[in-house]
């Protein structure tokens, strides 16, 4: 069922901790609702707002990771290429900073 996507680790930890985030927020709503609040992102936003925001920034970091992981791997001139936990770690950090600051 699940052989059309390459199950790395790096990619099951990156799907397990967004699971981990949606159940972790739903319970958080639950028992505190959220207002509506002004940070630095240009809008009004909700923890969930933030939450999606911050998703999608988290996917787009992964995806241009990978895209360029073969140039840094010439520009840098790596034997192999950059770890994929670099970029999962700069996109769990811009995260956080969305969740706290956004």
């Amino acid at each position: 069922m699940l052989d059309w996507m390459v199950w790395t680790t790096p990619v099951a930890v990156f799907f397990s901790v967004i699971a981990v985030l949606l159940v972790g927020m739903t319970v958080w709503e639950i028992r505190s609702p959220t207002t509506l609040r002004r940070g630095w992102l240009p809008i009004e936003t909700t923890r969930g707002d933030r939450l999606f925001i911050g998703l999608l920034c988290a996917a787009y970091i992964n995806l241009i990771f990978v895209g360029l992981a073969g140039w840094l791997q010439e520009w840098l001139q790596l034997e192999a290429e950059p770890s994929i936990w670099i970029g999962f770690a700069i996109s769990m950090l811009v995260l956080g900073v969305i969740m706290r600051k956004g």
